[in-house]
């Protein structure tokens, strides 16, 4: 499947959401759309660790870069 020229199985392989059933997985700019409006980051910003937390939230993630 395709998604304005975007390999979404492709993009899949590589996707580090570990939230399964995601809607999104492999659909970076659904993804990134979805976590934007909510003022978050996605999967994709934190380490394997952080992003377990499914702590998505900008402060969590300069929180992270700042220890």
């Amino acid at each position: 499947m395709s998604l304005d020229g975007c390999s979404i199985e492709k993009n899949k392989v590589d996707c580090p959401c570990t939230y399964s059933g995601c809607p999104r997985a492999g659909a970076c700019c659904e993804c990134i759309k979805y976590h934007r409006a909510k003022d978050q980051l996605p999967a994709c910003y934190f380490t394997p660790e952080q992003e377990k937390t499914y702590n998505r939230s900008i402060d969590y993630f300069i929180e992270c870069r700042t220890k």
